[in-house]
């Protein structure tokens, strides 16, 4: 039956479905020592975007070369995030503790670096999987693609609440987020973004030579005119 054919409706959902599941284990596990938890999240939305794309791909050997090659600088981005969040959390504690002694204005001022946060937070890695910057260029892209992209910010930002809200709320379902509550919400988002991606990546080859692309990993230079191009947006 062509239903069961290799090339089928069927079979591609399968296989797609197959290799969320993989990409979702491989990225839990690499999340565990919670330092690496910035390199995993990196090659996670490195891999959903190959699959959105529908490039050739092997899940492992991908995942893995992203990683590795984005070790250093996503440890460090991710680590200035959990201190950010860290804080902000410590902040709110002592927010919800001080029984009406502190101003409301402290509260706005808190709940705008959160946001704020959230928004570089929800860009920053795939970002990091597509562009070679430097970190601070990499966060301050992040923050200017989510302004840009703020509707697709906003839902974003859903598709990864959603996952947690059910291991919380419906443990019956633990199974189910478990094997896609990482990698269908980085898939869903790649779908989002994939086209002002591309239009990115496009304005960079057009401003610089074809051999300042390195084709090797698949990153796109210079990262001034990302910057540059977000900016007139």
């Amino acid at each position: 039956m062509r239903i069961f054919e290799l090339e089928s409706p069927l079979m591609r959902i399968l296989s797609k479905m197959a290799d969320l599941m993989w990409l979702n284990v491989l990225t839990l596990i690499c999340c565990l020592p919670i330092i690496t938890i910035g390199p995993a999240l990196t090659a996670l939305n490195y891999m959903a975007l190959k699959i959105v794309r529908d490039e050739e791909c092997y899940i492992t050997k991908g995942y893995f070369d992203s990683f590795k090659r984005n070790f250093l600088q996503a440890t460090v981005i991710w680590l200035i995030f959990l201190v950010i969040i860290c804080v902000l959390s410590f902040d709110f504690f002592l927010l919800s503790k001080s029984q009406g002694k502190i101003g409301s204005l402290t509260y706005v001022l808190l709940l705008a670096s959160s946001i704020f946060t959230a928004f570089a937070l929800t860009f920053v890695f795939p970002i990091l999987a597509k562009f070679d910057n430097t970190i601070f260029r990499t966060m301050k892209n992040a923050l200017l693609v989510s302004a840009v992209q703020f509707p697709k910010t906003i839902l974003m930002i859903t598709y990864y609440a959603i996952p947690v809200a059910l291991f919380v709320y419906v443990p019956q379902v633990i199974p189910i987020v478990l094997l896609f509550g990482l990698s269908l919400p980085a898939w869903l988002s790649a779908r989002m973004y994939n086209k002002f991606f591309q239009r990115l990546e496009e304005e960079i080859r057009q401003a610089h030579p074809v051999e300042e692309v390195d084709n090797g990993d698949e990153h796109i230079f210079h990262d001034e005119i990302v910057t540059s191009s977000l900016e007139k947006k």
